[in-house]
């Protein structure tokens, strides 16, 4: 298999476990001692160390963050693309709820892996879409119950 398909299946599994709230199918993709980052500020961004402390930033920014919009749309924009054992996607993601604007931006994810397992993940944002998160979250966050940083 491939580290696209490898990449392929975890989105899958993700989205999986997104719909459902059960985390435990998405264990196997990541090494014990993997390590994500979301290149953004708190509440949303962090550095991870480790597949339970990745798992427990999943549920917590899904419940504190995305699960507060009625819908959540995900784009893939561009890749998947392989360089050795690192696979890059650029993605857009699109948030509605009632009584608030949509929120949409931009992001690039690169995964790393290890065999079969990811050992590193990365988050990246264009400034111009760090902004779009940031001002949004001040404007509408406290509206959507979304906790501050």
């Amino acid at each position: 298999m491939s580290q696209i398909q490898r990449f392929g299946a975890y989105a899958a599994a993700f989205e999986k476990a997104y719909a459902t709230d059960d985390w435990s199918p998405i264990e196997p993709f990541f090494a014990e001692d993997a390590v994500y980052e979301v290149l953004l500020g708190p509440p949303l961004g962090g550095r991870f160390v480790g597949r339970d402390a990745i798992l427990a930033y999943f549920r917590r920014v899904l419940d504190g963050f995305d699960r507060r919009f009625a819908s959540r749309q995900v784009e893939l924009l561009a890749g998947p693309r392989e360089s050795g054992d690192t696979v890059w996607i650029r993605g857009r993601a699109i948030y509605r709820a009632d009584g608030v604007p949509e929120l949409a931006f931009e992001l690039e994810e690169t995964a790393t892996f290890d065999a079969d397992a990811i050992v590193r993940l990365e988050d990246r944002y264009a400034s111009a879409d760090r902004a779009i998160l940031e001002d949004y979250v001040a404007a509408h966050g406290a509206k959507l119950g979304l906790a501050a940083g």
